[in-house]
């Protein structure tokens, strides 16, 4: 077994992926899987991400917005690929993208997209500083772009409803 210095040595901590099969726990009447149900799991694979990325305990600030393009069936198996596109002081934005397989089919979806908002906080729950995000790939770069771009609007929202 090879050992390693850091965990960056092993994995990009800006990013994660996780995959879980729908089962029928989660399904509506209908046998969809419960748009509630979805959204603890993006909660969840946004914290792990943000979580991972600080080293430190987040909690989750707000959810700027999470776009059902169509519906996920029990039995597909589910993988969200998640990135922190943006850093502020204390904050992160996670871009979470949901990826439905059947797997009997071989037919991938994409399902949902959101985006998720998390702080950095101390053992007592206060905010601490974030680490920095450096991007540096032309994708990185984009992304970083549009979540500044949707922090921008999100504070001119927070002004126009005071």
């Amino acid at each position: 077994m090879e050992n390693f210095e850091t965990k960056e040595d092993v994995f990009d901590i800006k990013s994660l992926t996780m995959s879980i099969l729908m089962t029928p726990s989660v399904a509506n009447f209908k046998g969809r899987v419960h748009g509630g149900d979805l959204l603890k799991l993006l909660d969840q694979v946004a914290y792990a991400c943000a979580s991972r990325y600080c080293g430190k305990y987040v909690v989750t600030l707000s959810v700027d917005s999470v776009t059902f393009k169509y519906p996920i069936e029990v039995g597909t198996l589910v993988t969200f690929l998640a990135s922190v596109n943006y850093t502020g002081s204390s904050s992160l934005e996670v871009g979470i993208k949901v990826i439905s397989e059947d797997i009997h089919k071989r037919i991938v979806t994409h399902t949902n997209s959101a985006y998720f908002t998390m702080v950095c906080v101390d053992e007592n729950g206060k905010s601490v500083k974030a680490p920095p995000l450096e991007p540096k790939t032309e994708v990185e770069k984009r992304r970083y772009n549009n979540a500044l771009k949707r922090k921008q609007a999100r504070i001119e929202l927070s002004k126009k409803n005071i």
